[in-house]
């Protein structure tokens, strides 16, 4: 298809949907009402909806008073019946897949269903809102004149029960519709090999002599994938393999502590990074600014948001609020109801709002992964903030890391302890570690009031992780590839122990 015909199509969707996105602008909680409502109608029939008689349910406040708030435990069971080829329990229309959570903070697979009007209406809209927004901003953009580098799961999709699970990115993949097929790299068939070490380097071998304009893929297998490229085609930047590549499309974990790398090996000055908030639950935000670090809250994928102050979470004192409550700047956990039927659900994501006009948001980190055995609330964000600043002043990279409390015995105080996998090490580990201190202060005035004179932390270890300690234990727990991730924060020592065994 011609490139100018090819943008006029893209032009006129455009128009089309930004309709649709400026509704749910200027009118954000009518359009998350008039959509709660809609999928309490939808469900009403469902064994969930006359459980709670979805008939009656008039009003947002009805809905919260009678609904409990969910965690995947409490879905488990209806969730393996739907697998088992149940229908109309908690969504009406046939669930046909589930994605396979990655499951950071629990080795036991979580399947999360994927309705058809979650495939569509979700994630399939919001690939191409993604599109119209970077379209719309970069009008001089040649996307549609070569191929979007995708790299997906690392699992295979298996059949079962007539039922199909795998990883969400493997679910899209293998129901795009024909045309998509020949604007993607690699192959639907390589993209979905299940052998993650053969499957990159056939990624490699397929794409490096195609025309690649766009990359789109979790940051830190991304990473992996192009310096292999590098390796493979001896070449000093990525934009001496492909010349016409103009953006990424990254989200599953922070870019944060990966941007200095992307921009050693991609040095174009108009190179664009375009950040998605998604998840096998759902599609909830993206970028729609250029050089940006918020993210638009999509208001009409299926999904209705409400949120818990983390100051609350988990206390006797927890509230939910809707979206009309949230602040700025404050820590939620974010919990949806979504067109797949999950309902009041927590997704174990945190988030704080950037602006309430519109509704714009940056990931936090994760209700789990945290570290408050001392009341500091060290979230993930103050990690990434602090270690990208010292990085920075010491001249070093990091590839990952991870984080656990050493905990109080006796007379001797607490501490964190970190162990931290560079590219380039500082040249002084101890500069590095009282910088990195500093910097976790000034970020967070918990940490630096239980820091002050010592008074309950003691200054944090810092341990130097051997090369490919990650990615050997990842690959231990059959966890290469794909979405997932190495656990950043923890407040027990089970993922610190393990890595420091392996650590020789």
């Amino acid at each position: 298809m011609p490139i100018p015909l090819v943008n006029s199509i893209a032009s006129w969707f455009l128009k089309k949907r930004f309709h649709q996105i400026e509704l749910f602008l200027k009118y954000p909680n009518e359009v998350q009402n008039e959509l709660l409502l809609d999928l309490i109608t939808i469900a009403k029939d469902t064994e969930f909806g006359k459980k709670y008689d979805f008939d009656s349910i008039k009003s947002y406040q009805t809905f919260a008073d009678r609904i409990p708030i969910s965690c995947y435990e409490d879905y488990q069971n209806v969730i393996e019946r739907s697998r088992l080829g149940e229908h109309n329990i908690f969504w009406p229309s046939p669930i046909k897949w589930f994605a396979k959570s990655s499951g950071t903070t629990n080795a036991k697979s979580k399947f999360i269903p994927v309705s058809y009007e979650s495939l569509e209406d979700c994630h399939y809209a919001a690939s191409k809102d993604l599109l119209c927004m970077y379209l719309n901003n970069n009008e001089d953009s040649q996307l549609f004149t070569g191929k979007s580098l995708r790299l997906g799961g690392s699992k295979e999709l298996y059949k079962e029960n007539g039922t199909v699970f795998g990883d969400l990115s493997a679910i899209l993949i293998d129901n795009m519709p024909f045309w998509a097929e020949f604007s993607s790299t690699p192959s639907s068939k390589v993209s979905l090999m299940s052998d993650w070490e053969h499957k990159m380097q056939a990624i490699v071998d397929e794409t490096i002599n195609e025309n690649v304009t766009s990359l789109a893929g979790v940051p830190s297998w991304m990473l992996v994938l192009l310096n292999n490229v590098l390796d493979t085609t001896g070449k000093k930047s990525i934009t001496d393999v492909w010349p016409n590549l103009e953006v990424y499309f990254h989200g599953g974990v922070s870019f944060v502590p990966y941007i200095d790398q992307y921009q050693a090996i991609l040095p174009k000055k108009d190179f664009r990074y375009y950040e998605i908030y998604n998840a096998s639950e759902g599609f909830f935000a993206i970028q729609d600014q250029n050089n940006s670090n918020e993210l638009l809250l999509m208001l009409d994928y299926g999904i209705f948001y409400e949120f818990i102050p983390m100051d609350t979470y988990g206390t006797p004192e927890e509230k939910v609020i809707p979206l009309s409550e949230v602040e700025k700047d404050k820590n939620y956990a974010v919990v949806i109801t979504t067109n797949a039927g999950l309902w009041r659900y927590k997704i174990g994501d945190t988030i704080r709002f950037t602006s309430l006009k519109p509704y714009r948001v940056k990931v936090s980190g994760r209700t789990k992964h945290h570290i408050n055995v001392f009341g500091e609330e060290l979230i993930i964000e103050n990690a990434e903030d602090a270690l990208k600043d010292v990085c920075r002043q010491t001249a070093s990279e990091i590839v990952e890391y991870t984080a656990a409390p050493i905990f109080m015995n006796g007379h001797e105080k607490g501490s964190h302890e970190w162990l931290i996998e560079f590219k380039t090490p500082p040249k002084d580990l101890n500069r590095f570690g009282e910088l990195f201190d500093c910097a976790l202060k000034s970020l967070n005035s918990d940490y630096e009031a239980k820091r002050f004179n010592n008074i309950t932390l003691n200054m944090p270890k810092i341990n130097i992780a051997r090369e490919h300690l990650f990615y050997d234990w990842l690959k231990q727990h059959n966890k290469l590839g794909g979405q997932h991730k190495v656990p950043r924060l923890s407040n027990n020592r089970e993922y610190m122990d393990e890595l420091l065994k392996l650590n020789f």
